[in-house]
């Protein structure tokens, strides 16, 4: 019974494994649409009684699985304390917190419920390669990151040289530059903080070129590993 299971549960080639994954998908899906109505305001009780009932079946169905994942698993605990035990544990939890619980703490509560996006995942082959090409990739990405946080700590600091005299309210410290090398590095300029002084807009100049640099550095690194995920795959 516990192979039979196990055959149906987790993703396989049969049939039912087959139909088991799409159906799981739909209530995630319908989950998430739900959950998106419930936001509409003026909703008339009768619409949040059916949005309520879906929500708790969804939940059901979810709950079932997830035990039955932790029947099947050859590890229990390692499958709990896993990536997708985590998600699936994740995506029931608010709806049982949420009972007995003061409802100004339901909003937060009810965002966890996006994590079932999450759950899709396991589902999906495409993201199955994203995940592994993310993993390949790992420490040229953390490596990415660290000169990243180094990057936009100097620009701050030089910004903050150049600019602190001139505007002395947007450049106070330190950590009030932060805002601007965050927004310049990623080239997404709001425009509501920018320098004046000729020093500032060469020293700009310069940081927006880097930042243009670190746009495409992630999407080079991610691109090259999710091409040897597929090949590797293949």
């Amino acid at each position: 019974m516990r192979a039979y299971i196990k055959s149906i549960v987790e993703f396989n080639d049969n049939k039912l494994s087959k139909w088991f994954a799409f159906f799981i998908q739909a209530l995630i899906l319908l989950s998430i649409l739900t959950f998106s109505i419930e936001t509409l305001p003026n909703l008339k009780p009768e619409t949040r009684s059916i949005l309520r009932a879906i929500e708790i079946f969804c939940v059901v169905v979810f709950t079932a699985e997830y035990i039955l994942r932790i029947y099947v698993a050859d590890s229990k605990p390692r499958f709990i304390f896993s990536f997708f035990g985590l998600i699936d544990l994740l995506a029931i939890l608010p709806f049982y917190l949420s009972f007995g619980v003061d409802l100004r703490s339901l909003r937060a509560l009810r965002f966890l419920r996006l994590f079932r996006v999450l759950k899709l995942v396991r589902y999906n082959k495409a993201m199955n390669h994203f995940i592994r090409a993310m993993s390949n990739a790992k420490e040229q990405i953390f490596l990415f990151i660290f000169i990243t946080m180094i990057l936009i700590y100097f620009a701050a600091v030089g910004i903050y040289y150049f600019e602190n005299e001139a505007q002395p309210d947007h450049f106070s410290s330190i950590f009030d530059s932060l805002w601007w090398a965050i927004i310049t590095l990623t080239t997404v300029g709001y425009g509501d903080v920018y320098p004046i002084t000729v020093g500032g807009k060469v020293f700009t100049f310069i940081i927006l070129m880097i930042g243009l640099g670190i746009v495409a550095v992630p999407t080079g690194i991610i691109s090259s590993a999710l091409t040897q995920s597929v090949d590797n795959k293949e």
